[in-house]
């Protein structure tokens, strides 16, 4: 069994940052790709940002330059820094992880429980 857990999330002004985490923990061979993704009120979940083990990463256009994705593989975390804030990007944020697992090394795909981003005066 494996769990992502984030945290980070909060109430910010427009122009504020905030910093989240989701650290993964269970039976963790290793992990590939993980990523940041995010559900407004009456809308689709959708990618924020993912970051693959090589490194290699994509992000929303609506985040680019703003938000910044980056991993500790030692610790098994993901992080997503998010400046400059918008009301645009209230909503509950989530982790995602494709985990191979141990023991039997089956590659599996997990999500965190999310949690809330609200930017408002």
């Amino acid at each position: 069994q494996v769990q992502p857990v984030e945290s980070g999330g909060g109430l910010v002004q427009p122009g504020g940052s905030l910093r989240l985490s989701c650290a993964a923990s269970g039976s963790i061979s290793s992990i590939y790709g993980m990523g940041w993704y995010r559900q407004a009120p009456g809308k689709q979940r959708e990618l924020v940002a993912r970051i693959s083990s090589s490194d290699s990463i994509n992000y929303a256009e609506s985040v680019k330059g703003r938000f910044t994705i980056s991993r500790d593989n030692a610790k098994n975390t993901v992080y997503l820094q998010m400046n400059s804030l918008k009301p645009e990007d209230t909503a509950v944020y989530y982790c995602n992880a494709d985990v191979r697992t141990w023991p039997g090394y089956a590659t599996l795909n997990y999500w965190g429980q999310g949690t809330q981003v609200t930017v408002s005066p």
